[in-house]
């Protein structure tokens, strides 16, 4: 089996989306429906960790996106933009297993924005994730970095 790490991402993204979108509804349920589809080229578990860590820690990610872009109530950002955030955040800063170096996870954001996001979406994700990235750059170094 195949598979696709920014792919996972995307699917990630989407169904975080789906899932604001629904009013924070049943997000599992979302997720297990849109893995159904690409089942043979994504990472299933992977998808379910990040959106269930970006559930779990949803407050505490949505304060560093304020944090970062203070002149941009989270209200406000496009949807795409802000999970693009989310997944990137987790990934960043919460997810105890995942060794990917920071910059994997802001290009990925960064690129999923590219594709998906609203006009300049790509600038404000890198700038946001860039933020957080500088602030707390020798906690989100790699472990074997470090």
């Amino acid at each position: 089996m195949a598979q696709n790490r920014h792919l996972s991402r995307t699917l990630c993204m989407q169904s975080l989306y789906e899932w604001e979108f629904r009013g924070y509804g049943d997000l599992d349920t979302i997720v297990k429906r849109n893995c159904k589809e690409f089942e043979k080229d994504i990472d299933a578990e992977y998808i379910k960790k990040v959106t269930g860590g970006v559930r779990e820690h949803l407050d505490e990610i949505n304060a560093l996106i304020e944090e970062a872009a203070p002149e941009w109530p989270l209200e406000q950002v496009a949807k795409v933009d802000k999970n693009s955030l989310r997944v990137a955040i987790y990934e960043m800063v919460f997810d105890p297993e995942e060794d990917v170096p920071p910059r994997v996870s802001i290009n990925e954001a960064v690129e999923v924005g590219k594709t998906f996001g609203s006009e300049g979406a790509s600038k404000f994700i890198n700038g946001v994730l860039g933020h957080i990235y500088r602030k707390y750059e020798e906690k989100l170094r790699p472990r074997n970095e470090r």
